[in-house]
């Protein structure tokens, strides 16, 4: 069965791909790590919700998604 991922699922994977390149950037700080930790808790709270809907493995959705946020033409499934 093929893993189908959501545009939304990529967004959200990507800005805390994006938030976490911003906070190591820097030395640690509370608030410079903030939007990188509230962004992965948002990843792994839909992940855990788009897993359950159609009762697939939440690891391999996971993997799927971090394949699709690098990848320069991710999925469109919409």
């Amino acid at each position: 069965m093929a893993i189908e991922l959501t545009d939304e699922l990529i967004r959200l994977r990507r800005t805390a791909d994006a938030a976490r390149a911003r906070a190591t950037a820097s030395p640690y700080s509370v608030e410079g790590w903030r939007p990188w930790l509230e962004a992965a808790a948002a990843v792994h709270d839909a992940v855990t919700e788009h897993a359950k809907a159609p009762g697939q493995n939440r690891y391999e959705v996971e993997k799927a998604l971090v394949t699709a946020a690098k990848s320069a033409e991710a999925p469109h499934e919409g």
